[in-house]
């Protein structure tokens, strides 16, 4: 009987911890909200971006080996010019247009009005979802692979490739449900040996090239014979370079992380600019870095590994720079270059998943567009890591049949960045900008069709992620179309005085079609209404108009103004939908005032299911019906619910 009544205060504890915090602002990340103990220097946030960018050094040379062969380093050549030449260009410009963290999807949004925009946000999201998952899973893969290979790997784990990922994804599910701070001293630590460590084997690589030109000369030769010139070389690099897109990575998660970056004493909320100038402090020393890298291992393990190892199952598949540091610099090294790159890789994975808990509650509950329990970190963290395990499984944790879908999540933000970046500039007034920023969403355009033609994986998994989150999306906001919607109300002056000069009288508010704003329209309005519903001669009357801005929003302000037009007194207010706008605002007069409001309609016409649907997606409808509704449910008690009445 004891463990019986025991039990479910257990559960209500279990379930309260499951569901703790309708926000993640405990959690770091490239999406992150600010965290309370401020910002850091720009330097340190660059190591939160660079687990995710800079660990691509881990797979990134070995996979453009596979592609292009001999060309590697020709191909890599044009990663690097669209990197700096483009990449950085476009996000340049959209830290400045989005300097809290919002990215292009924000931008893109803006540029859409309507359902256009948050359409357009869902299909987005969609694909950052296929980026930040498979991040989640190719780096816990790479992770493995760098693991297994290792000579001091012990036995039983050797060809358990599948197993292995599991547990490491598992492990990542388990440390965010504990919770997971402190993300950016632990990233400086990673990021600075591993690069320490990728200089030692790249720069010892260089030497031993330099100190035996035939290396070279060998390669050059063998270049010369397998292609013949330089436009043959160039056009079939242009052919392979999708399949180098991986290296691209860094950008969307740069400027997510500009509320991280501490700004200049003189900053303000409008105008961050010392925020702005240090994002892109950011964004340059860290597409420097790693061009340089991409140059030098492209060239080191293109001449000194032999083709048949970048193959499946070879020592370099995923490991190129893995494999040098072991053959050139010792076991002991290589073991060491081998743990910090599986901490990096695994810690790649912890920022996507901290991307992926943050970007959910940063978009769709302003929609309206998601259930409540996507508020709390842990329920996204189990939904995220199960879709992690199921997509490792299709895999079979193989990094190279997963790049094409990580590169098409990473296309398709560039892609979206550059044109949110050529839209936006050209409505700024910049002559020449726009035509570049085109410019640079073509080749990403290219390189995207290209990708998607000859690995459709990502767009079979992002189109399941769309499909759920538009399902999922559009059930929760008809789920919620009938909550008060209103952050809060707002009165201006003129309002306040025609209220507070009713004294002790009751509030009579009369609704009143906006379309008809002449005062022999409010004149006739009033007589029919008094008489519908027996309003006394000298009671006073208030007219009520509601406005709908966006109807594709879900909540707002609720800011009532007062005109007088022709003797008659009206508040107006802008809302996303009236009669959710209308139910706020007669609970807000009800706790101000201590009177119980009253609202007067004209019943309307028409097919209510016609109603119905045209309320969900334009604010309107039969108002009278649905404001009642909203009323019951925000106010149970009718004693206290303002009134509603209906007239013929």
């Amino acid at each position: 009987m004891n463990s019986s009544l025991d039990e479910t205060p257990a559960r209500g504890r279990v379930l309260r911890w499951f569901l703790d915090g309708v926000d993640t602002r405990g959690v770091a990340g490239p999406h992150a909200r600010e965290p309370d103990n401020g910002t850091n220097s720009w330097y340190r946030v660059m190591c939160l971006t660079g687990v995710d960018y800079f660990s691509t050094l881990g797979y990134q040379p070995g996979i453009a080996a596979l592609a292009a062969g001999l060309l590697s380093p020709v191909a890599t050549l044009f990663l690097v010019a669209l990197t700096l030449f483009g990449a950085l260009p476009v996000y340049w410009y959209v830290s400045r247009k989005s300097p809290h963290g919002e990215g292009s999807i924000a931008m893109m949004e803006h540029l859409l009005p309507w359902w256009q925009g948050k359409l357009l946000v869902l299909v987005l999201l969609g694909f950052v979802a296929t980026d930040f998952t498979i991040t989640i899973t190719l780096s816990a893969a790479d992770a493995t692979a760098h693991l297994l290979e290792n000579p001091f790997c012990p036995g039983p784990l050797k060809g358990q490739q599948v197993l292995v990922t599991l547990a490491l994804v598992g492990a990542l599910g388990m440390v965010f449900l504990r919770g997971f701070k402190e993300a950016i001293g632990v990233a400086v630590v990673l990021v600075a040996a591993y690069l320490a460590l990728n200089a030692a084997v790249v720069g010892y690589a260089l030497q031993k090239v330099v100190l035996h030109p035939h290396i070279l000369a060998d390669w050059q030769h063998h270049l010369w014979a397998s292609h013949g010139s330089p436009w043959a070389m160039a056009a079939v690099s242009i052919l392979v370079f999708p399949k180098l897109a991986l290296g691209l990575s860094g950008f969307e998660t740069g400027v997510a992380v500009m509320p991280l970056v501490r700004g200049a004493d003189t900053d303000t909320e409008a105008n961050p600019a010392g925020r702005v100038r240090n994002t892109r402090k950011l964004l340059v020393t860290a597409s420097v870095i790693m061009s340089l890298f991409l140059i030098a291992s492209s060239v080191v393990t293109t001449v000194l590994i032999p083709a048949e190892e970048f193959q499946p199952g070879g020592r370099a598949n995923g490991r190129a720079l893995a494999y040098l540091a072991h053959e050139l610099l010792g076991e002991w090294f290589g073991t060491a270059y081998d743990t910090v790159t599986i901490f990096i890789l695994w810690f790649a994975g912890a920022s996507a998943m901290a991307g992926l808990i943050n970007i959910v509650p940063r978009y769709l509950p302003r929609y309206g567009m998601a259930p409540e329990w996507t508020r709390a970190a842990r329920p996204l963290v189990l939904l995220f890591t199960t879709v992690s395990v199921v997509i490792t499984l299709v895999f079979r944790a193989d990094v190279d049949a997963q790049a094409g879908a990580y590169a098409t999540g990473v296309l398709v933000l560039m892609t979206s960045g550059a044109t949110a970046a050529a839209i936006s500039s050209r409505r700024d007034g910049f002559r020449w900008a726009p035509f570049g920023f085109w410019t640079v969403a073509l080749v990403f355009l290219y390189t995207l069709g290209a990708n998607i033609i000859e690995r459709p994986d990502g767009v079979k998994i992002a189109g399941l992620f769309i499909a759920g989150i538009i399902v999922v999306s559009l059930a929760s906001r008809v789920w919620r179309t009938l909550e008060l919607r209103v952050a809060s109300v707002d009165f201006d002056d003129t309002a306040r005085r025609f209220l507070s000069e009713l004294g002790d009288r009751p509030i009579h508010l009369l609704a009143h079609d906006p379309a008809h704003p002449l005062p022999a329209d409010y004149a006739a309005d009033e007589a029919d209404q008094r008489g519908d519903f027996n309003l006394l001669p000298g009671e006073p009357v208030l007219f009520l108009e509601i406005y709908v801005r966006d109807a594709s929003d879900f909540s707002d302000v609720l800011h009532v103004r007062g005109v007088e037009i022709g003797g008659h007194r009206v508040l107006r207010a802008d809302a996303t939908a009236i009669p959710n706008g209308i139910a706020a605002l007669l609970l807000d007069l009800r706790d101000s005032t201590g009177k119980r409001p009253s609202v007067y309609f004209n019943w309307g016409e028409g097919n209510p299911i016609l109603h119905l649907i045209r309320y969900l997606f334009t604010g309107h409808g039969d108002v009278p019906p649905l404001t009642r509704e909203i009323l019951r449910r925000a106010e149970p008690d009718a004693g206290r619910r303002p009134a509603v009445y209906v007239g013929v």
